[in-house]
């Protein structure tokens, strides 16, 4: 993985200290050509990876990157799904068979209708659960997605939930059908960190708050440390600024200092702030070393 990642909070309004922001941010970036601008910027300093949900302008992005391979050859994509508002919104506006077709992967609708059905009629919760992680990734064919990885608020339903096998159902189907890695996010990397190993999914992708004043860092900063100090997990850290309330520069060194911490996340509206964030991690958290060929 890269050492900085571009989120889209951004993009849609997302903003955990200030609802006003949130809104001014939703609002310029009602066109697509406003989130073009700013994946430009990030790309042109040299920020590789994209880490987005698969809101449905999100699809708007993928038929871009698609249109131009010259212009984005290194761009890869980090799917983070399932972003759910959009079947809601989308039944709303095309009805239950209209918003089936319009999510269906390549394969047909028939046969993949089909197959769903197979899977229902069996109460096949792992058919079902693999057919939906190909509707989500339907945007995103013919792009690069290494990692694809589940929204928090999934994983920690099934965590609460103690439905951990369907982790190892998710990592399985990406892996085997789209040469993926899987990758997890969460408000609680201690707890999934267990989980997943009990699963018997080996030193896993995980995406957490990971910041200096344990902001939304549930179980505690004290057990994050632990399970980093472990050797057994890649780290993605997010919130590294605590939504502001750390500056950047002592923000980033901190975590750069953190073992297990694999990657950076973050989100920005303006190139000068991606360029000031890409100095601050080539200066604290440069790339890894190639590993030395045996």
């Amino acid at each position: 993985m890269d050492r900085l990642l571009f989120g889209d909070n951004q993009f849609f309004g997302i903003n955990h200290m200030s609802e006003e922001k949130a809104r001014a941010q939703a609002m310029r970036f009602q066109d697509t050509d406003a989130i073009m601008a700013v994946l430009d910027a990030a790309y042109d300093a040299g920020i590789r990876t994209f880490m987005c949900t698969t809101h449905d302008r999100i699809a708007e992005v993928c038929d871009r990157v698609r249109a131009n391979p010259a212009r984005y050859a290194d761009f890869q994509f980090y799917p983070c799904m399932p972003y759910a508002h959009k079947y809601a919104n989308a039944v709303t506006e095309h009805g239950m068979f209209g918003a089936l077709s319009q999510f269906m992967p390549e394969e047909g609708l028939f046969r993949t209708a089909l197959r769903g059905g197979a899977a229902l009629a069996a109460k096949d919760v792992e058919g079902i659960a693999k057919l939906l992680i190909d509707v989500e990734m339907k945007m995103f064919a013919g792009l690069k997605t290494p990692v694809v990885l589940i929204q928090n608020v999934f994983t920690d339903l099934l965590l609460g939930m103690g439905y951990t096998r369907a982790f190892r159902v998710f990592h399985d189907h990406v892996r085997d059908r789209y040469g993926a890695e899987a990758g997890f996010i969460t408000m609680n990397l201690p707890m999934l960190h267990r989980a997943l190993e009990a699963e018997g999914i080996e030193n896993p992708i995980i995406c957490s708050n990971i910041n200096k004043i344990g902001f939304r860092m549930c179980g505690g900063p004290e057990l994050y440390a632990e399970v980093l100090r472990s050797g057994r997990v890649r780290a993605i850290a997010m919130s590294v600024l605590a939504s502001g309330a750390i500056p950047a520069e002592e923000a980033i060194e901190w975590v750069a200092n953190l073992p297990g911490v694999q990657s950076i996340v973050f989100g920005a509206s303006g190139r000068g702030n991606i360029l000031n964030t890409r100095d601050l991690v080539a200066r604290h958290f440069p790339a890894a070393p190639e590993p030395a060929e045996a």
